[in-house]
């Protein structure tokens, strides 16, 4: 949820876009650099496809590698959970190979966790339950799951 910086900071940028490279070379890559460079972004997706890029590019050549690398994973996250709030050039800064990467890994730990508490509970799973898990490709049900083994019994009450 953006807080009160952010959306001064996109209003800000709206109403002066030429003020975002220059905010963002003195704060983009410090403390609170994220919250700028994602004001910035957030806004620069009012401006038109040609200016934005441009504004983008200025944006990105100024962040330093640390920052960069925040910015990406965030645009994966953003994007992992469907909540594309960037322009669309930005999100292409990610490529799909790496976002499926990342999702597949996400998901690829909240089986291993599963079946860590599972085992730590003495609860047996038969080869259909243990398929079930491994099919599972929703990060909410993997959650919901991992939530159930407190208290449960049998991997029934688990995975219900």
């Amino acid at each position: 949820m953006p807080t009160l910086e952010h959306n001064a900071l996109v209003e800000m940028f709206r109403e002066h876009p030429e003020l975002a490279p220059r905010l963002l070379a003195t704060h983009g890559n410090g403390p609170s650099g994220l919250t700028v460079v994602e004001a910035a972004l957030a806004a620069l997706g009012r401006l038109d496809q040609a200016h934005a890029m441009v504004y983008f590019q200025v944006i990105w050549n100024g962040l330093r590698e640390p920052m960069r690398q925040a910015l990406e994973a965030l645009v994966m996250e953003r994007q992992t959970e469907g909540e594309a709030t960037f322009p669309p050039f930005v999100q292409k800064l990610v490529d799909r190979g790496k976002l499926e990467g990342r999702r597949e890994g996400r998901l690829e730990g909240k089986r291993d966790t599963l079946l860590r508490l599972l085992a730590r509970a003495g609860i047996v799973l038969t080869e259909d339950e243990s398929a079930r898990i491994q099919a599972c490709t929703d990060v909410a049900t993997l959650d919901r799951w991992i939530e159930n083994v407190l208290g449960a019994k049998t991997a029934a009450e688990v995975l219900s």
